[in-house]
């Protein structure tokens, strides 16, 4: 199964671009939309779910649903001082001092996002105490120089999102993207490339449909929505995981860029049902596609709500260099061989497979 490269970077380009902190997924769901348009219904929930239905659904079949999440970290503006600054919490977590000195775009109320910065307090100015913690209150700064000008001029207000300003890039020469969101924006593309190709198909015993779901960032609240929305027998989720190549030792790399997607056995939401992974596991061999495989010991998934509502199902996790910062690196090769195996899986499920797991 072939795919257009330059559709795949359009395609993953427009979603990292996307502005879409928990909560705020609006334009991510415009970008599914017009992916989707011609072969599949795209409607959306009070969570900003997207839930997408293909012209093939017959209604008359059990359903398989894909699920990849559409937020992003981000944060959120908690109050405009005397001074013009603005204090802010995170949306999401952020890796430790990722945020200081960020280039970031912040919403104003007339719903255009400026350029901003997360300041923190330059060397010659910070104590010996706090110069010794490397640590050090970090505010969000758009360049007003008064709470009024702040409000009037740049049009600041509580409870308007901030994302990083990173411009997705990708080398032809190499393969490699750089871009912000690509936890999970590398699944979502992924998932819709594979949604895509499932649709083309009459001859499975399942309806297909998928979702790229809300607010995963705090704590996975969109995607049982979407369970219920969907009435699924089994899942298959996409995620833009971390990968550990640059940084761990080499005996203990489980995530590695152009090794294909990872399947976790375990992470801090999910024990994965090993009927499940080894028949995906063994669907990707069979094939001859790339997989690679962990054992978490932080992270969660949409895969933790989904189980536990007795939906069977996996993470193919999309590697991803540095996610949860400011700029993150992944491979094409990477997305498109996660859509491969995820078609692969699916076109090989019967009901009494299904049953089994």
């Amino acid at each position: 199964m072939e795919f257009d490269r330059n559709e795949t970077v359009d395609l993953l380009g427009s979603l990292s671009n996307a502005k879409s902190p928990s909560g705020f997924e609006d334009e991510t769901v415009w970008v599914v939309r017009e992916f989707c348009e011609g072969w599949a219904d795209v409607q959306t929930n009070s969570l900003m779910d997207a839930l997408i239905t293909p012209n093939n659904f017959t209604g008359e079949k059990p359903v398989v649903m894909l699920d990849a999440h559409g937020d992003e970290v981000g944060g959120m503006v908690r109050s405009i001082r005397s001074n013009g600054t603005m204090s802010f919490v995170e949306l999401g977590r952020f890796s430790p001092h990722v945020l200081a000195g960020q280039d970031v775009l912040v919403r104003g109320t007339d719903g255009v996002w400026r350029h901003g910065v997360v300041g923190i307090k330059p060397p010659h100015f910070m104590s010996k105490a706090e110069a010794a913690a490397g640590d050090s209150p970090m505010i969000l700064d758009v360049g007003a120089s008064s709470k009024e000008e702040a409000i009037e001029k740049f049009h600041m207000g509580m409870g308007e999102p901030m994302v990083p300003a990173t411009k997705f890039q990708y080398d032809n020469e190499t393969g490699v993207a750089f871009g912000k969101g690509f936890d999970c924006r590398a699944g979502v593309a992924a998932e819709l490339l594979a949604l895509r190709e499932l649709s083309r198909r009459a001859d499975l015993p399942f309806d297909v449909v998928a979702s790229v779901s809300a607010m995963e960032e705090v704590g996975e609240r969109g995607v049982a929505a979407a369970v219920r929305h969907f009435n699924p027998q089994i899942a298959f989720m996409f995620e833009g995981c971390p990968a550990d190549d640059t940084f761990q030792a080499p005996d203990d790399i489980q995530t590695a860029l152009r090794h294909g997607p990872m399947f976790r056995y375990f992470d801090v939401c999910m024990i994965t049902n090993p009927r499940y992974q080894r028949f995906v596991l063994k669907c990707a061999e069979d094939a001859g596609l790339t997989c690679q495989t962990s054992v978490r010991e932080g992270g969660g998934t949409d895969g933790g709500p989904t189980h536990m509502m007795d939906v069977p199902s996996v993470v193919a996790g999309v590697p991803c260099r540095y996610v949860h910062a400011g700029t993150a690196i992944c491979a094409l090769d990477d997305v498109e061989e996660t859509a491969r195996v995820a078609v692969e899986v699916v076109s090989r499920f019967t009901q009494e497979i299904v049953q089994g797991f």
